[in-house]
């Protein structure tokens, strides 16, 4: 699967509609660049959700409005609507069980 970058442009659309996750990251951030990898794989392996990802310095207003204080942060929305928040990094095995989770509600 493919990480689909979001900007503010294609936010509203690409997040509307069922199961989004949206991973809030920045280039200087090293936890970041640990966690990009895990959840590129992660987007192969788990079906039934969109993986996409948001650049909180080319998109701060994004940032702003979805109230993101601290990074790595994934958002989970569903039709829309924020339902989940996974802050900062966490082993690849345990945020594939809170990403699980997600997808049962």
């Amino acid at each position: 699967m493919v990480v689909l970058e979001l900007t503010k442009k294609n936010f509203e659309r690409e997040t509307k509609k069922g199961i989004v996750l949206v991973d809030y990251w920045a280039s200087w951030c090293s936890p970041c660049q640990m966690l990009k990898p895990i959840y590129k794989e992660l987007s192969d392996e788990i079906r039934g959700i969109k993986f996409c990802n948001v650049d909180t310095q080319a998109n701060g207003e994004l940032a702003m409005e979805h109230h993101i204080t601290g990074i790595p942060c994934i958002v989970a929305f569903k039709e829309g609507r924020e339902i989940d928040r996974i802050i900062g990094l966490m082993p690849r095995e345990e945020l594939k069980k809170a990403i699980e989770e997600i997808k049962k509600r």
